[in-house]
């Protein structure tokens, strides 16, 4: 039970790869009604892309094409996201976002493509700009073949080849879950990883999520990163408090410390924020709307206070 309210509220906050869309044969719903839907330019533009996406993911698929066909139909999923994230010292700070997956049945039903230009837990942790609450900000293009090799309810295992930052890599994930009673969820993710330029690396992810009442959340969690390129290792802790407002609004609260470790300077916190996010669902089921005040205190900055704000428009493209 814990497992599908931590599911679900994930869905709401958008923690990578979650789609909040539902799956229907109708066309897509319209949470604010117009009085000619066929006048909407969103309407025709939501198809646009999808159909595109989708096209993409039929012309990728018939390159593994036989003569023995089951009945399976691609699969597209493409997230836009669009954001204005100004701060005291810079308000020129502006934000794009993309991630394409591509399920491809003739190849093989546990394999995909990702195209994005965030690069997941292989990016930098010390890029503290352009972060938002859940996830991490990337500015490199990454190009990469996945496949799942085991998909059970509390382990998951995949493993990918690809290129990031202009690099080739490959990376193996081990992902555990493990939860107690309908309150208390583990999460733990080692992985390993190597890139031409910089060797090896390992991060090991642990996660402790609470379900305080049915529509709230605390969580807590830790990464490590270690790499052949760097001496010592980065660090990020996190703890959140998630709250579900209704079925299309939600807010997360939380409070991030990212620093390092090394023989030079020893072990450090570079950088703090608090933020609260703010995100609803609104006119569309694929359209998504974001405000997080935020405040920040880091080490390229004397640790003053930095006070900013993100505001982000996020879109759903899915197809099958």
């Amino acid at each position: 039970m814990s497992l599908m309210r931590t599911i679900y509220i994930l869905a709401i906050l958008l923690i990578p790869d979650a789609v909040a869309q539902e799956k229907s044969d109708e066309p897509m719903e319209l949470i604010v009604v117009h009085p000619k839907p066929e006048d909407d330019w969103l309407f025709g533009f939501h198809d646009a892309i999808s159909d595109s996406v989708y096209g993409t993911a039929q012309w990728f698929d018939s390159f593994f094409a036989t003569d023995e066909i089951d009945g399976t139909r691609a699969e597209s999923s493409l997230r836009i996201r669009f954001g204005w994230e100004p701060r005291a010292r810079d308000l020129n700070v502006f934000t794009q976002k993309f991630r394409l997956r591509l399920k491809l049945p003739n190849l093989e039903k546990k394999v995909d493509f990702i195209f994005s230009d965030e690069l997941d837990d292989n990016q930098s942790i010390k890029a503290a700009k352009g972060r938002t609450l859940t996830h991490e900000g990337g500015d490199s293009l990454t190009a990469a073949i996945r496949v799942i090799n085991s998909n059970k309810p509390n382990r998951f295992i995949d493993s990918r080849i690809g290129v990031a930052s202009g690099d080739l890599f490959a990376k193996f994930r081990l992902k555990f879950l493990k939860d107690f009673s309908d309150k208390h969820l583990i999460e733990f993710q080692p992985s390993i990883y190597y890139y031409l330029k910089d060797g090896f690396g390992q991060r090991l992810f642990a996660e402790y999520n609470y379900n305080y009442s049915s529509d709230k959340q605390l969580r807590t969690n830790v990464s490590v990163r270690f790499s052949q390129a760097y001496e010592g290792y980065n660090w990020k802790q996190a703890n959140y408090f998630l709250g579900q407002i209704d079925r299309r609004q939600a807010y997360a609260i939380g409070f991030v410390t990212y620093g390092e470790k090394n023989s030079k300077r020893g072990f450090v916190a570079d950088n703090y924020k608090l933020t609260y996010l703010y995100r609803a669902n609104a006119y569309r089921k694929w359209l998504y709307f974001e405000v997080e005040p935020f405040l920040e205190w880091s080490e390229q900055d004397n640790y003053s206070t930095t006070l900013g704000i993100a505001l982000r428009i996020e879109g759903y493209f899915n197809q099958n």
